[in-house]
This record gives structure tokens, sequence and C-alpha cells, in this order.
């Protein structure tokens, strides 16, 4: 190892060197002590100068809230005026004047009652029951339709022997002619009800056998231009007033109604039967 020299042993030109070394490194010292601290105090200014979350945060949830109570504002709203409108209509209704309805059945007694015959084989028309005249006086019968190909003509029940002519209208006149279609009922093949009545025990009993007919039998009603098939569903006995049989259907059915029991004819059968595609 050298031995260190003493300054006084230095020349003057290593003294200058010595000097400037010692300058040097005093200047490099300083400068890495600012740059210390110019870094310290960009660190933090950048940190700030960064996405503020929180802020952004509590403005996104402000906003929410603001669009939740627009959102019931505008409910609350809807329903008021609904409350309004379903209350005007409520007061229109209440002052305006109450329909009369239309009944779906234009008779207040089944057609082709008629009184038992007597010795001569003369009968009458069945006397209405006083709680129903009124019911009877209200009714307008229906004008008779245009003849027209839709319309029944003949009905045929193999099974009796029957083969009837059949005509528009069941008032006692009319069923002196043969088997009466009731007007305002459907016509053969078309969706509804299709009833036809015809006497039992006068004007040629037409339907006299009625009460034989059984389940599964085949009717055959006739227009101008196609025959339709019916079959044979059930058979009934009823009182004259139980005009529901007589009621529109949701699909083509027949019903066939006469008096009951024979030469009494106190009562109705009803035959119902439907179309056979």
């Amino acid at each position: 190892m050298k031995d260190r020299r003493r300054v006084e042993d230095l020349s003057i030109a290593e003294l200058e060197e010595l000097l400037r070394l010692r300058k040097r490194a005093a200047r490099l010292a300083s400068g890495g002590a600012r740059y210390s601290a110019t870094l310290a105090d960009v660190v933090p200014r950048a940190a700030r100068r960064g996405i503020n979350w929180h802020w952004i945060g509590d403005r996104l949830l402000l906003l929410v809230e603001f669009l939740a109570v627009l959102g019931l504002a505008t409910v609350i709203a809807q329903l008021f005026f609904m409350v309004r409108t379903l209350n005007e209509e409520s007061r229109v209704l209440q002052t305006a004047p109450t329909p009369t309805a239309t009944p779906l059945i234009e008779a207040a007694l089944l057609p082709g009652g008629h009184t038992a015959p007597d010795v001569g084989g003369g009968s009458q028309p069945a006397a209405i029951p006083a709680h129903l005249q009124h019911l009877v006086a209200e009714i307008t019968p229906l004008p008779a339709p245009t003849p027209g190909p839709e319309q029944a003509q003949r009905l045929v029940i193999a099974s009796l022997g029957v083969d009837a002519p059949v005509v528009e209208g069941d008032d006692w006149e009319i069923l002196k002619k043969g088997v009466g279609h009731h007007i305002g009922s459907a016509n053969p093949g078309e969706r509804g009800n299709c009833v036809l009545s015809a006497h039992n025990d006068i004007y040629g009993e037409i339907f006299r056998y009625l009460p034989d007919l059984k389940v599964g039998d085949e009717l055959l009603l006739h227009t101008q231009t196609r025959v339709y098939r019916y079959v044979v569903q059930q058979t009934r006995i009823i009182e004259p007033t139980e005009v529901e049989v007589m009621a529109p259907t949701s699909s083509p059915a027949l019903t066939l109604i006469s008096c009951y029991p024979y030469g009494v004819d106190t009562q109705r059968i009803v035959v119902i039967a439907s179309l056979s595609q």
C-alpha cells in the first residue's frame, strides 16, 4: 500500500488537480440532491393529476337516484291519469240509458204445443200459462226469411219411416203443412242450433215415433243444394217452458221437438243431434 503524501509534499500542479476534482465531486453531489428533491415533488403532483374514482362514483350514484325519482314521478302521473279516465268512463256509463238485452231465444214456450185430440181428432193450440202471457206479448215474431238454397226443405228419418217437407216457421197454421223450422235458428250445416218441430198425433203425426229414436240413429236434412247428415246424441223429456233447448250452440246441431206423450201432450220430447262430417 502506498504511503500517503502530505500536502506540503504536493506540487502546485497536483494541488490544482486535487482542488478541481473536489469541486467536481461537490457539483455532482449537489445535482443529485436537486434531482431527488425534484422527483419527490413531481410524484405527488402526478398522483394528484390521476383519475378520482370517488368523485365519479358519487356523480353516477346521484344520476341513478335522479332517474329513479323521475321514473317514480312518471308512474304516479300515469296512475293519476288512469284513475281520472276510469272515473270519467264510469260517470258516462252511469248516466247512459241501460240498453235492452236481445233475448237469445225468441220464445216463451216450446213450439208445437196443443191440447189432446178429442174423439173426432180435433185439437187446439195449448193455452199459454198466465205467468208467461206478458212474455209472449213482448216477443215480436221474426219475419219469414226469403226462400234460398241454404234453407231446409226436407227431413228424412229412415229408422222411423219419416220423409216430410220442411217449411219456415212453427206456429199453429205452419205446422199443419209439415215440419216447421224455427225462424231465427240456424240453417242446415251452419254453426248453431237448427230447431225443427212437428205434431205427434194430429196433422199427419209426423213425429209420432220420435221416442223410438236411439243414440247413433241418422237424420238427413235436405236443402236445395245438398244433404246434411246428423247423428242422434240424446233424447230428453222436458216441460213446455224449458225453452233453453232452443238456445244457439257453438257447433252445428239439430234439435227436434214434439209433444209427449202420445195423445196426452202435456210435455215435450226433444231429440238432439250433431252434424256428422
